[in-house]
């Protein structure tokens, strides 16, 4: 996706941001399946097989029989939704494939420079998930938390999207800081913005929940020019003020 995505309507950075939310979590080199049935491989969690396939969690624990802490185990076959997807296409003739070019692919040269803008914790809690620069890995931090417990924006800025239409990220909230910053929470339970809405640093914006995920927790993302950065390397410790 292009950086310059962030340069126009505020319709074309919620299309442009949606589409690199929906790469991001197909990217993987080994997220493959066939027909309307996946195979459970080492590392997966409903969670994860949610955004490969773009099944919900629900969807996946209804029609495969599974409750709550929803334990699977490797090599277990589960009935998804849709048809065999890989991370690449090909065109009808065979001669050409699209390839995912994944955000681990940037260069953490490329990265902007620690303190060059100030960033706050979005809720409190157990960082269960992090980023990972792997094919297919988290482009976020995902934190447990309680349901209904608060996420506030890590920084001022417009919101430009807020929805549910991205399967895999239920509850969705993006905000856009800058040119160059963006920052979407996802699962949340309650939306407390609407779109066009501008928001100050630390404003509540959602309440924390599960949709679209195995747990309560807060999928977080900061994005730079469009591609998606190691959130942890520019927050502060947990439960510090911005030291810049």
């Amino acid at each position: 996706m292009r950086a310059g995505c962030l340069t126009k309507s505020p319709f074309r950075i919620v299309i442009c941001l949606a589409i690199s939310l929906l790469l991001a979590s197909c990217a993987g080199s080994n997220a493959t399946y066939s027909g309307s049935v996946y195979t459970v491989k080492r590392g997966d969690t409903l969670y994860r097989i949610s955004r490969l396939t773009g099944t919900s969690v629900k969807d996946l624990a209804s029609m495969n029989g599974i409750s709550p802490p929803y334990t699977i185990e490797v090599g277990q076959r589960l009935k998804v939704n849709g048809a065999s997807k890989t991370a690449s296409s090909s065109t009808k003739s065979g001669t050409k494939t699209a390839k995912v070019v994944p955000s681990s692919q940037v260069p953490l040269s490329s990265w902007p420079p620690v303190g060059q803008r100030c960033w706050r914790w979005p809720t409190t809690g157990k960082v269960i998930m992090t980023y990972s620069t792997s094919d297919g890995g988290n482009k976020g931090i995902d934190i447990a938390g309680t349901r209904g417990q608060p996420v506030y924006a890590s920084g001022a800025g417009k919101v430009v999207y807020v929805g549910n239409q991205l399967r895999g990220y239920g509850n969705l909230i993006m905000i856009k800081h800058s040119e160059e910053y963006i920052t979407a929470y996802a699962h949340n339970d309650t939306l407390l913005v609407n779109n066009g809405q501008s928001v100050k640093a630390g404003q509540k914006i959602a309440t924390m929940g599960s949709s679209d995920a195995d747990s309560v927790r807060l999928h977080f993302q900061l994005r730079y020019k469009a591609t998606a950065i190691d959130p942890l390397r520019y927050l502060p410790p947990q439960g510090s003020p911005p030291k810049c």
